[in-house]
């Protein structure tokens, strides 16, 4: 038999040359790989294996993108005078990276789900089935083929606008010009399309929900309520959630049977978008809300910022006026009726104007109140509200100036004040529960003990941060992507796994994960409030004279069934 010809691949060469190639980019694999498995480690919150599965799918495309970069840059980078790989090699190395990276993601995906059932249990909560993480590997894969897809489709279209502008201009030229003419385009329709359209569809279903009134929601009769038939301010003009606010007001008796004694309506002022044309409109009709019912003889007048939609929590207000027997007036505008999220993406600067309008005009008509007949004045906000609310004032001592006491609850990170106050902590204290100037005046607490830290005089006014160690509202922030916060480089709050660490792009993903479900946590969890922290903030902020921690008990009790 005849040797064949010089040249002919061998029988194992053509068996390796007709080998089926994976399609993908060696090095974004690997990546891929790597940032799948950190996908599964623990975040804040516990979350289902179908989000599991999203969150894996986007880090896994992160991975492969960052993996095709880096591996792109080396090829250029660096040359092989010796040895270049060949094919024996790569289908070796594709071997390999194959099956270790099915078994190290195997023994991922079951870690992944004892830590899950880890973060189910902390939180109280029942923990799900471990086979239900077995469907994590088809989410990730749903989600990771059309982001490759799309990449890979940009990327040609880049290519062939440079193979067409080439004719013209030089072809490096033509390449930078056609990728970012294609970014461009890209980001245009994102914008001018997807972006507009899904705003309008929002802009619209809000706007119809707005409309609508909360169930068991009636227009109070009561004189010291907006909606009210002595009102200036229409019911239904308030919105939905300034018709809830309003309509959810405790009445006399309830407030007799706690506190043994006589006992008022509280008052409730709101304002809706509806009730007036502008802010300045808006604040000026609540003052002249106030004033019609009294407001300003009560014993507390509390100033809220509202949530994005105008919706307030009524649960942690409601405590305040247990403890004065509904001797006590709250006023609040709404200023959009979008989530808190758009309304802090697109629009933030209006909740500022909001509050400070709000604020600047009651604060002013209540200066005009003999000092010695004044109300306390207090101020509040929650989540966006929080953010708005401490936008009113330049620091500690503005805070000391102008009220008599503060409660901010769940502050986003973008916060400035809070910003400020965390940067400025007393050494040696962290993150989660840090110490500003010895606790003179502000305090934050993850819970009803963390109030009486530090253990040193704390006098009036007294401002309050409450913050979850497990809120990612608190604790998001772009600067995950490529920054280790102090949070995570301090020991872990109460309701965080140990486990938890910062791994770069994957941390900043889970957290934004966890932002979709953050008010889905237990009471005491999470961007869920509605504990007992808010009564335990407000015995300490503006207690009754005569109050006690006995008093805080019985109303804690009392309360925990709302």
């Amino acid at each position: 038999m005849s040797a064949p010809p010089a040249g002919t691949p061998s029988v194992g060469q053509r068996w390796v040359d007709r080998a089926p190639r994976p399609g993908l980019d060696f090095a974004g694999t690997a990546l891929g790989i790597a940032f799948f498995c950190l996908s599964l480690t623990p975040s804040l919150l516990p979350r289902p294996w179908y989000v599991q599965g999203i969150v894996s799918g986007v880090l896994s495309a992160t991975g492969y993108a960052i993996g095709v970069v880096l591996g792109w840059t080396a090829r250029r980078l660096v040359r092989w005078p010796v040895y270049r790989p060949g094919p024996d090699a790569r289908q070796l190395a594709w071997r390999i990276l194959g099956y270790g990276g099915g078994a190290l993601s195997a023994v991922f995906l079951y870690q992944g789900s004892r830590w899950q059932r880890d973060i189910h249990v902390l939180m109280g909560q029942q923990p799900p089935a471990e086979f239900g993480y077995l469907g994590v590997p088809l989410a990730t894969v749903v989600i990771f083929a059309p982001l490759v897809g799309l990449a890979r489709g940009l990327r040609a279209s880049a290519r062939a606008a440079g193979r067409y502008l080439g004719r013209w201009i030089p072809a490096v030229a033509a390449r930078v010009v056609g990728f970012v003419a294609v970014c461009a385009l890209f980001v245009a329709i994102l914008q001018g399309v997807v972006a507009n359209g899904l705003m309008a569809a929002t802009n619209a279903g809000w706007h119809w929900l707005n409309g609508q009134t909360e169930g068991g929601a009636a227009a109070p009769s009561a004189p010291e309520l907006s909606g009210s038939p002595r009102s200036l301010v229409s019911w239904t003009s308030l919105g939905r959630w300034g018709r809830e606010f309003v309509s959810s007001a405790p009445s006399v008796e309830q407030l007799r049977g706690f506190a043994g004694h006589p006992a008022e309506q509280p008052i409730r002022a709101y304002v809706g978008l509806q009730s007036a044309p502008t802010l300045r409109d808006q604040a000026a009709l609540a003052v002249r809300e106030l004033e019609r019912t009294g407001a300003f003889s009560r014993q507390v007048l509390c100033v809220i910022t509202t949530t994005g939609t105008g919706l307030v929590d009524v649960r942690s207000l409601v405590p305040l006026e247990y403890m004065y027997a509904g001797d006590t007036a709250m006023v609040a505008l709404q200023y959009s009726y979008l989530p808190s999220v758009i309304s802090f993406v697109a629009d933030r600067d209006r909740v500022r104007a909001a509050s400070r309008e709000l604020f600047d005009q009651v604060y002013a008509r209540w200066l005009a109140v003999p000092a010695g007949r004044r109300p306390k004045l207090v101020v509040f906000g929650e989540s966006l509200g929080s953010f708005g609310a401490e936008s009113v004032f330049s620091g500690a001592d503005d805070l000391r100036d102008r009220t008599d006491g503060a409660l901010f609850v769940g502050p986003p990170n973008a916060s400035p004040l809070w910003g400020q106050f965390i940067r400025d902590r007393d050494p040696g204290t962290g993150e989660v529960l840090p110490t500003y100037q010895h606790g003179d005046t502000v305090r934050f607490a993850g819970q009803p003990s963390d109030l009486s830290v530090p253990d040193t005089p704390w006098s009036p006014p007294r401002v309050v941060y409450l913050q979850h160690a497990s809120d990612p509202v608190v604790w998001w922030t772009p600067r995950l992507i490529l920054h280790k916060p102090d949070w995570l480089a301090d020991a872990r709050g109460r309701d965080v796994l140990p486990a938890m660490r910062w791994y770069p792009f994957v941390t900043f993903w889970q957290l934004t994960a966890d932002l979709m479900f953050s008010t889905k946590a237990p009471p005491g969890h999470g961007h869920d409030y509605h504990g007992v922290e808010g009564i335990a903030a407000w015995a300490q902020i503006v207690p009754p004279p005569g109050w006690s921690s006995e008093r805080t008990g019985a109303l804690r009790v009392l309360l925990s069934g709302h």
